[in-house]
């Protein structure tokens, strides 16, 4: 991925702009809005089955080489990581419908107006497409597009419980967490338990991409971005369980859709992580993504692997990212 490619500067209808090729960036157009409802008063336990993960050390980073410079994963260093349990698949949208049936929550992308959809994937009228992110076309802003309708008000949710909920920023994903006891990851201890076991590995399962030519997870196949084959049965995102579980039970943390952490971003982090349970850096302007989506495609982004990087604001929302979460006391910040 060309440094152009992979860090266009543009607008999407004057909201969205894009700062890699993986997803687009909320522009701030108002001041962020007041959330009103009590969350803490929620639910005690969450409604995704979780899976423990050993602690231990390990060697965390790109092995292989297979980075993008400009996001940081090496140098490869050894952390200590607590013991925890973290979601088996991301949270779906029967999950995430639980909870904003109990509590009203209204996410960034409803507050809005709008957000990003990925232009094979728009159910919309044309009079509600804002226009696309210059240098990524493929990103289009749509007025509606939200979790319940993630190709824009002519699409909704029915049928696809199953399917990972997205265009959730990660302050809605804070407030799921809060609701359900639980809160998000650091990026620490979402690659350990993406790695599953397996010491210094590209994917979950090992190094090849297709071993005996079997998919093992839902990324682009075909001629990005105007046309996916769907050689492993899904043009954009899969049920939450599909394909195989790696070796702590965790399904699809590389591929289907990007999932949120809780550290803030910062490229040269790696160089004095701390090495006992890193929390990222004290302050910063994007929050973590890692593990790739659908969209992941070896001619513009190889990020679909456990040591990949990513970064969005707090505020951004697309149609490619969801989030799964951990147990346990306030950790990131």
């Amino acid at each position: 991925m060309s440094p152009q490619t992979d860090r266009p500067d543009g607008v999407v209808g004057r909201a969205h702009q894009a700062p890699s090729c993986c997803s687009p960036t909320l522009v701030h157009t108002d001041s962020d809005r007041a959330r009103s409802i009590d969350l803490a008063s929620g639910r005690t336990a969450s409604p995704v089955e979780q899976c423990p993960v050993p602690g231990g050390r390990f060697l965390m980073g790109d092995h292989l080489g297979d980075g993008n410079p400009a996001d940081g994963e090496v140098p490869v260093h050894e952390v200590h990581v607590d013991p925890f349990a973290i979601d088996a698949t991301t949270v779906t949208n029967a999950a995430f419908a639980e909870f904003v049936g109990a509590t009203g929550y209204v996410t960034d992308a409803e507050s809005h107006g709008f957000s990003a959809v990925f232009h094979l994937a728009l159910a919309a009228p044309a009079s509600d497409v804002m226009g696309p992110a210059a240098g990524a076309p493929w990103w289009l802003g749509v007025r509606g597009a939200a979790w319940r309708n993630p190709g824009g008000r002519l699409s909704d949710v029915a049928g696809l419980d199953d399917h990972p909920v997205v265009h959730v920023s990660w302050n809605d994903a804070v407030a799921f967490g809060t609701w359900s006891g639980r809160r998000l990851p650091t990026e620490a201890e979402w690659e350990l338990a993406s790695r599953g076991g397996v010491t210094g590995a590209r994917f979950p399962w090992g190094d090849e991409l297709t071993a005996d030519g079997v998919w093992r997870t839902n990324i682009w196949q075909g001629d990005f971005p105007v046309s996916n084959s769907a050689d492993d049965g899904w043009v954009t995102t899969a049920p939450v369980r599909s394909f195989e579980p790696n070796g702590y039970g965790l399904w699809q943390t590389v591929g289907n859709v990007w999932e949120w952490c809780a550290d803030w971003f910062d490229p040269a982090y790696y160089r004095s992580t701390p090495s006992e349970n890193p929390a990222g850096p004290d302050r910063g302007t994007t929050k973590v993504l890692r593990g790739g989506s659908y969209l992941c495609h070896d001619s513009y982004c190889n990020r679909y692997r456990n040591a990949a990087r990513s970064s969005n604001t707090p505020d951004s929302s697309m149609g490619n990212t969801g989030f799964r979460t951990v147990e346990g006391d306030s950790a990131g910040r």
